[in-house]
């Protein structure tokens, strides 16, 4: 591995161990369910999934799940919280 590409691991773990440098601005994610795969959609803070029961709720399991999966960054935590 060239020294270049040394440095950039480097950095790369130091910018992980500083999760306040990042802010996600929308996220999409595909969540393979047991029956049907749902669409999640995290834009400007607000959740919505393309569950029947997030239709009904406005909050499902799918969301709540990729909530807790992104605890601790705080850019992530700031928008939904």
């Amino acid at each position: 591995m060239d020294y270049g590409m040394i440095g950039k691991i480097e950095k790369a773990k130091k910018y992980a161990s500083q999760r306040d440098r990042f802010r996600i601005e929308s996220l999409n994610v595909t969540f393979v369910g047991d029956n049907n795969p749902h669409s999640i959609l995290l834009a400007e803070g607000v959740w919505k999934c393309d569950c029947d029961f997030f239709q009904t709720r406005g909050r499902c399991s799918h969301t709540m799940a990729l909530e807790k999966i992104l605890e601790g960054m705080q850019g992530v935590v700031e928008m939904v919280g």
